[in-house]
């Protein structure tokens, strides 16, 4: 028995926030006082760090559910089943619904129960429920579908992750031109075949990690503090991912058995195009080769850091040859991999 993706999906929205967007904002430290340089150099050493020119928000009248349900449709077409026969709806997200203009979250009831709801499921027996594990959301989705599956208490699972960060970002705080919006969608079920899932890898760090990111007050003094934003320690997160994540996706690799030689595609989250590509460096040079050209494809450039949505989206994009330079073969290996909020790592290696 082989359990695989026989189904993806994304929702991409359609505002686009440029760089250049930023130039009018009001950056300040966390102290509240004002940064020493005007706004054009900091969104221009900004793009040099983190590669991201433009970013996609979700336009004003659609929340994270909306768009996990968007993208759910497409992976439940793609895959060409009946949502009747779907045995788990898992959702990963971070912060809910939250309607613009707010500032409150909104997850009663449930994601997941939305989108089946929205889905217009009838059967009871689908059983919907989200999943908090911060930006590897997604992956750890999938994690649990494959185990329901391997347990005989599932044969078809959909997976999705949706995000709208742009709605919990604290406007006078550099690290908001990161964030982005986006859904992204999975069909997991068991067909035959030696391919789909071949390991997977899962660590949670946090006896002093746990609150690299956090929920904090803004860096405007003058509003309040009891109002919260996504906050991040970026030294800390990317000196975490280099030291941890290269090891993961290596324990990962090992326990599938699969040469390194023969990976032909890693998705990483797009988090960092900096960091993705030390990941990636630190990985090849824990088997002392050489990195294969084109192995990474990336869509951090043009949409951001979507959170639990940024694999699934690129993976989407990758499977039908919507990215240049970037597609996939039938029996092709390939890595997923994640880090985020907890701090969580997981990876999976995956026969296409």
């Amino acid at each position: 028995m082989a359990i695989k993706i026989t189904g993806t999906g994304s929702y991409i929205p359609d505002v686009v926030e440029k760089n250049e967007d930023f130039h009018q904002h009001e950056f300040l430290n966390t102290d509240g006082s004002s940064i020493n340089h005007p706004n054009e150099i900091i969104v221009k050493k900004f793009k040099a760090i983190t590669g991201i020119g433009e970013r996609r928000y979700a336009s004003e009248h659609l929340t994270s559910s909306d768009l996990g349900f968007f993208a759910a449709e497409k992976a439940i077409a793609d895959a060409g089943i009946d949502p009747e026969t779907l045995d788990y709806i898992i959702v990963a997200h971070n912060f809910g619904d939250v309607k613009h203009n707010t500032i409150q979250s909104d997850i009663l009831p449930c994601l997941a129960s939305r989108v089946k709801h929205s889905l217009r499921i009838k059967n009871p027996k689908c059983v919907a429920y989200d999943i908090l594990f911060g930006c590897p959301g997604w992956i750890e989705g999938v994690i649990q579908a494959q185990a329901f599956i391997k347990a005989g208490m599932a044969k078809r699972c959909l997976v999705v992750g949706s995000e709208t960060l742009s709605r919990v970002v604290d406007i006078h705080d550099r690290d908001s031109m990161i964030y982005s919006d986006g859904a992204g969608a999975t069909i997991i079920e068991a067909t035959e075949g030696d391919d789909g899932v071949l390991a997977h890898e899962t660590a949670s760090y946090t006896y002093d990690e746990a609150y690299y990111l956090h929920f904090g007050k803004s860096n405007n003094q003058t509003l309040c503090p009891d109002t919260k934003y996504i906050k991040m320690d970026g030294r800390k997160i990317y000196e975490f991912a280099l030291t941890n994540v290269p090891q993961a996706m290596k324990n990962c690799l090992d326990k599938s058995g699969v040469a390194i030689q023969d990976v032909k595609k890693i998705f990483i989250h797009q988090a960092n195009e900096k960091m993705d590509e030390a990941i990636l460096a630190r990985f090849y040079k824990l088997y002392n080769i050489d990195i294969p050209e084109d192995i990474m494809p990336m869509s951090i450039q043009k949409l951001g850091n979507s959170s639990v949505a940024t694999v699934p989206t690129l993976f989407d994009l990758v499977k039908n040859n919507k990215l240049e330079n970037q597609s996939l073969t039938k029996g092709d290996v390939i890595i997923f991999a994640s880090v985020g909020a907890g701090m969580h790592i997981n990876a999976i290696v995956y026969k296409y």
